[in-house]
């Protein structure tokens, strides 16, 4: 795997399913996998928390160490656009015990495969943590993203977090089912 630079804002844009949006600091790294040879990034000094490849994972998930920081709250996964999740959902099921944080990856705005990995994640898989859009997110993004199961977002650096924060108040009736419930509008048919 060659060397990722995924940057973001310092901050996150959180919207939980219930809650409002808001900026939280963003506490994770994001690792590549590719660094000392396969091992993780040091997580005693700086960042704390890191998300590692989905396909790292998968090599790496019997290790007890993995585990463990996983379930320290240390280590969670970031899903690329080719991940085939239906094909490891074992891998998953087992994942949703540990994961503290899940994360789908938009390599370049225009590849929208991540939205359908966490509708995936939120419909096959019952997921019902946190899962963050990272990579070459936009505030265009945003509405899409929450209404398919994205309740976090590390946003491009060049974005204005202030113009993200308000994207979620645009629009007040929705016509279309989401992860964030039920429509709020029906037709109805007049006799």
């Amino acid at each position: 795997m060659s060397q990722l630079n995924i940057t973001s804002h310092q901050e996150i844009v959180h919207f939980p399913k219930d809650g409002k949006p808001t900026l939280a600091k963003n506490e994770w790294q994001i690792w590549g996998g590719s660094q000392d040879e396969g091992g993780l990034p040091d997580l005693e000094h700086g960042a704390h928390k890191v998300l590692v490849p989905f396909t790292w994972w998968i090599t790496h998930h019997h290790e007890a160490d993995v585990i463990a920081k996983a379930k320290d709250g240390q280590i969670g996964v970031w899903f690329a656009t080719d991940d085939d999740i239906l094909k490891h959902a074992d891998v998953i099921e087992a994942g949703k015990t540990v994961w503290p944080l899940v994360a789908a990856h938009f390599p370049i705005f225009r590849d929208g495969r991540s939205f359908s990995t966490a509708a995936l994640l939120r419909s096959r898989f019952a997921w019902s943590g946190e899962i963050r859009a990272i990579g070459d997110v936009l505030i265009d993004q945003l509405l899409q993203g929450a209404r398919v199961g994205f309740d976090s977002f590390a946003l491009r650096p060049d974005q204005n977090l202030d113009v993200a924060l308000k994207q979620f108040d645009l629009y007040s009736v929705t016509t279309q089912n989401s992860w964030r419930g039920a429509r709020t509008t029906r037709a109805t048919l007049s006799a």
